[in-house]
């Protein structure tokens, strides 16, 4: 395996982790990290170390997510979080225009509110490669979104490389993980007494200066590499891609999709937890006198009957064809509209799924039938 450790700057102490959060305070960055808050692992705003999940790792099955104590004294031994990153780049809610009437009629302003400057802390790779699929999306085409273009930009991006896989994880079947290599600005692989690290841009290169660092020996760069390679050991999902794009696209008619209607809830968790999902709706929120108005744009999600609502009335009114639409569109369309698959391998969306509808199997399954 080439994992990026075989190119380390420096080891780094423990205790030198707080100086970090410490240096990224001081360059003006509110640092984004993993916390435990209501039973689960998820990203909110830290200042100090002993907010991390200092010793804690879950376990992930279809529509199972636990977290419990482990013996082992690390920070980042845990696998995908129900939050993902892009609710901070392309938030949930988002003023994008006002409105006020003024005597001299309607005047239209765009927001002007402070860009966040966030350190992204603990970033993996199935998440640096759905951000790419994010900038492909938002910043690398012909429209791009502004908002997040600026988000994106005052970002800094603190990457860790895995060193264990829940079972619902097939990065590996998307080469996009489990080991980082490139789209950060400092990466770390955690080991027994610290951290291999090494950065990506000169922003980390800079950071890197200020800290306190030592060479790495040879035996913990072979303990780096030998946690990374555990990682990709530990994916038992597989997942083949192989022509899905076509596969896909010629069984829309498939009746494998009605019996995946008749386990799914359309309840959107799939979409919410994806970190790639982009869908959204705009509504206006207005005062009482109808004076002023608020142009807000809001997640939705495909799976909501109304999301596909046109003047002659709703497109997909049904399970059935709001599910085809969704998977279709993640593992297909997707590749049509910006080369690239909506899909990292996180697997979230099979864990956060209340009945466990998995889309490696849903896709095997489509494959046999058309085999048959």
């Amino acid at each position: 395996m080439n994992t990026n450790v075989n190119q380390p700057e420096g080891f780094m102490q423990r205790d030198e982790l707080q100086t970090l959060l410490d240096l990224l305070g001081q360059q003006g960055y509110e640092t984004i990290g993993p916390t435990i808050q209501q039973d689960a692992i998820v990203y909110r705003s830290i200042q100090s170390t002993k907010e991390l999940p200092l010793g804690w790792t879950d376990e992930q099955t279809p529509a199972v997510y636990e977290l419990h104590r482990d013996d082992h004294q690390s920070v980042f031994r845990f696998n995908s979080s129900p939050d993902s990153w892009k609710r901070f780049l392309f938030p949930a809610s988002l003023e994008i225009g006002t409105a006020k009437l003024t005597d001299n009629g309607w005047e239209f302003d765009a927001p002007n509110e402070p860009t966040p400057r966030y350190a992204l802390f603990g970033v993996r790779a199935c998440d640096l490669a759905a951000i790419a699929v994010q900038d492909r999306v938002f910043q690398e085409n012909a429209y791009v979104d502004p908002a997040y273009q600026r988000r994106r930009k005052a970002a800094f991006i603190v990457a860790v490389n895995c060193v264990t896989a829940a079972s619902t994880c097939f990065c590996r079947a998307m080469n996009t993980g489990p080991e980082c290599d490139s789209g950060f600005d400092l990466l770390l692989t955690e080991i027994t007494d610290g951290f291999i690290v090494r950065s990506g841009s000169a922003s980390g290169q800079a950071i890197l200066a200020e800290l306190n660092l030592e060479p790495p020996t040879s035996l913990q760069i072979n303990e780096a590499e030998s946690e990374v390679a555990n990682a990709s050991d530990q994916q038992t999902k597989r997942f083949d891609k192989e022509g899905v794009h076509d596969l896909l696209a010629k069984n829309l008619e498939n009746a494998h999709w009605t019996d995946v209607a008749e386990r799914c809830l359309s309840c959107g968790n799939c979409t919410m937890v994806c970190p790639t999902c982009f869908c959204s709706t705009v509504g206006d929120e207005s005062n009482l006198a109808n004076t002023e108005v608020k142009r807000v744009r809001r997640w939705d999600s495909c799976f909501n009957i109304d999301f596909s609502h046109t003047a002659g009335g709703v497109v997909r009114n049904d399970i059935r064809s709001r599910y085809r639409q969704w998977l279709v569109h993640k593992l297909a369309t997707w590749e049509d509209q910006f080369s690239v698959t909506g899909c990292v391998g996180c697997g979230r969306c099979i864990t956060w799924c209340p009945v466990g509808i998995d889309l490696t199997e849903e896709v095997a399954a489509i494959r046999k039938t058309n085999a048959t």
